[in-house]
């Protein structure tokens, strides 16, 4: 049965609280990492995730493991995660070898409840993720320099949710924040580790690509 908008918001607010803003990891203990992305139009009726596993520091593919089914929970602002999340939870139940941490592309604690598809997904799985934005949810900030590396905080009510992190010279930032079992700090070191050359971590670009290929190849592209 599809619950209500007000029931997902409750949900959310009790996920909220079981989300831990500390690192339980150490990064130079880092042997896997994953990013994970989901694709589907606004209006369709099939979804598909990807989980694309890489060793760290190297960022050589180890796994992938990818799950589509029938979308059934409308498109929401702010809700994204009930209509992504159960995909995830499939292709992660698939992989063989897990990650020692998961990178969204989605907010984290830059979430009106503080709770978006990143520290959803890392309540659910307990597992460490960040969330990795490519746009603004929620909060306003300053704009960052202009060089690899320079960031400014994201701020929401008076409250520091995430930063604004410029990944290449002269492009636009990402909106980074905590997931769930990781520090600030520590979100935005690994972000930059994994920027290899392009604007998002080379494991989102992976995920990215493989929902993409699953989309088309099931539409007959």
């Amino acid at each position: 049965m599809r619950i209500s908008t007000a029931e997902a918001k409750a949900i959310q607010l009790q996920i909220a609280g079981r989300v831990c803003r500390k690192a339980s990891l150490n990064l130079r203990r880092l042997r896997r990492v994953a990013g994970a992305d989901v694709s589907y139009e606004r209006k369709a009726i099939e979804g598909y995730a990807a989980i694309v596993v890489c060793s760290y520091p190297e960022l050589e593919v180890v796994e992938v493991a990818s799950a589509s089914e029938r979308i059934t929970f409308p498109y929401v602002p702010g809700l994204l995660s009930f209509r992504e999340l159960p995909l995830l939870e499939r292709a992660w139940k698939r992989l063989n070898r897990k990650p020692d941490i998961l990178v969204c592309d989605g907010q984290g604690l830059a979430h009106p409840r503080r709770v978006g598809l990143a520290s959803h997904l890392g309540v659910v799985l307990d597992v460490p993720t960040i969330g990795c934005g490519k746009s603004r949810l929620i909060g306003s900030h300053e704009e960052p320099g202009w060089n690899r590396g320079d960031s400014t905080g994201l701020y929401d009510d008076g409250e520091l949710i995430g930063r604004v992190v410029r990944t290449r010279d002269g492009v636009k930032p990402l909106y980074i924040s905590i997931g769930h079992r990781v520090s600030l700090n520590q979100s935005i070191r690994l972000i930059l580790s994994l920027c290899r050359g392009y604007r998002q971590p080379e494991v989102i670009r992976l995920a990215h690509r493989e929902v993409n290929r699953l989309r088309k190849q099931a539409s007959g592209d």
